[in-house]
C-alpha cells in the first residue's frame, strides 16, 4: 500500500475562531482525512489555546523545556490523533513544511518528544503537553520543526495519512550569523524590434541562506548600459529563507535597450547582504538596421542632388551655347 502524507502549517490554515477542515483546506494532491473528521491544532498552555500561530524559542544548549498543544475536535464522533514531530522546511513556492512521516528527521524535530496519540471527545479540545529538549552540543542558531495531529484515512486501495500541525521555530542561544548567496545568475534579453522602444531582460538566480538563522529576502535587479547612462532596476520581496535553504527566482527588467553589453547586478537583502555582477552582450539589431537605413537614405538623397546638379549646370552650358 503507498502511503502519502500531507502537512497544513497551523499558521496559514488554523485560527482560534474557526475550524479547520483538512479535507477542505489542504494543498495536497490526493485527498485528506475522511470528510467526517474536522479538527484544528494549535499552541495552547495547559487551560487551553493562548492564540499563538506558532512555537517560537530561543533556548541554551542542554536546557528542557515543556510547551503544550491543543487539538480540537470540530466532528460528531470521537476521533483518535496521531502525534508526531518532524524536521521544518520550506516547498517549492516557499511555504513552510514537515518532513512525511518515511523520512527520518536528524535537527529540530528529534528534539520533540510527544505522546503517540490523543482520543478527543465530539466538539471538545485536548490539551497534549510535549518537550522541547536541546542537545548540548547544539550549534547555535535556528532549528525549525513541525508537530501535527494525523488521521489516517483510505483513499479507493490507497492509505492516506492527513496532517494538521504548525511550527515549532526554535533557536540555539549562541552567535547569530546571518549570511547570503547569491547562485547561478544568468540572463537573456528579449528586444522589441521597434527601434524606439526598450526590450526586456529576464534574470534567473538562485538565493542561498549560509547563515544560521532564518531570513526574510528582498530582492532587487539592476541594469547598466552604455557606461552607466543608461539604467533600470526590478524589485520583489521573496519571503523566508531558512538556514541552508536555496530559492530559485526570475526577475524581469523592463527599460531595457540593448545597446552593446549589459552589466546587471542582482542583490539580496536581509539581516545580511549579498550581490552578484554578470555582463550579457546584447546586439541591437533594430538600431542598427535603423542606422543602415538612414545612412542609405541619406547616400540616396546625395546621390539624387548630385544628379540634378549636374543637370542644372548641363542646361546652363546648353543654354549658353544656344545664346552664342
Amino acid at each position: 500500500m503507498r502511503r502519502v502524507s500531507a502537512l497544513l502549517i497551523a499558521a496559514l490554515v488554523v485560527v482560534p475562531a474557526a475550524p479547520a477542515s483538512a479535507a477542505a483546506a489542504s494543498a495536497a494532491p490526493v485527498s485528506a482525512a475522511p470528510a467526517s473528521v474536522t479538527w484544528t491544532v494549535q499552541p495552547a498552555t495547559a487551560e487551553g489555546p493562548d492564540g499563538r500561530r506558532w512555537v517560537e524559542r530561543t533556548l541554551d544548549p542542554g536546557s528542557v523545556v515543556t510547551e503544550h498543544l491543543a487539538v480540537r475536535n470540530f466532528s460528531d464522533a470521537p476521533a483518535s490523533f496521531t502525534l508526531t514531530a518532524a524536521d521544518g522546511y520550506l516547498t517549492g513556492k516557499g511555504r513552510f513544511n514537515m518532513l512525511p512521516s518515511d523520512r527520518k528527521s536528524v535537527d529540530g524535530g528529534t528534539w520533540i518528544t510527544v505522546r503517540e496519540s490523543v482520543t478527543v471527545g465530539a466538539g471538545k479540545t485536548a490539551v497534549v503537553p510535549f518537550t522541547i529538549t536541546v542537545p548540548r552540543d547544539a550549534t547555535p542558531g535556528d532549528h525549525p520543526a513541525g508537530i501535527a495531529a494525523s488521521v489516517a484515512g483510505r483513499q479507493g486501495t490507497v492509505q492516506v495519512e492527513s496532517r494538521v500541525g504548525f511550527r515549532v521555530l526554535m533557536r540555539a542561544s549562541g552567535e547569530v550569523r546571518p549570511a547570503l548567496a547569491v547562485r547561478g545568475v544568468s540572463a537573456s534579453y528579449e528586444r522589441s524590434w521597434n527601434p524606439f522602444a526598450p526590450g526586456e531582460l529576464t534574470v534567473s538566480y538562485q538565493a542561498a541562506n549560509t547563515g544560521n538563522v532564518r531570513l526574510d529576502l528582498a530582492d532587487r535587479v539592476s541594469t547598466s548600459e552604455l557606461f552607466g547612462l543608461v539604467s533600470a532596476t526590478g524589485a520583489s520581496v521573496r519571503g523566508e529563507l531558512l538556514p541552508g535553504g536555496e530559492s530559485s527566482a526570475t526577475t524581469r527588467v523592463g527599460g531595457v535597450w540593448g545597446l552593446g553589453p549589459v552589466r546587471t547586478t542582482v542583490r539580496l537583502d536581509a539581516a545580511a547582504t549579498a550581490s552578484t555582477t554578470v555582463t550579457t552582450w546584447v546586439a541591437p539589431w533594430p538600431q542598427l538596421f535603423l542606422l543602415v537605413a538612414a545612412v542609405l537614405i541619406v547616400l540616396a538623397w546625395r546621390a539624387r542632388s548630385r544628379r540634378l546638379t549636374a543637370l542644372l549646370e548641363e542646361a546652363r552650358r546648353e543654354g549658353a551655347r544656344s545664346a552664342a
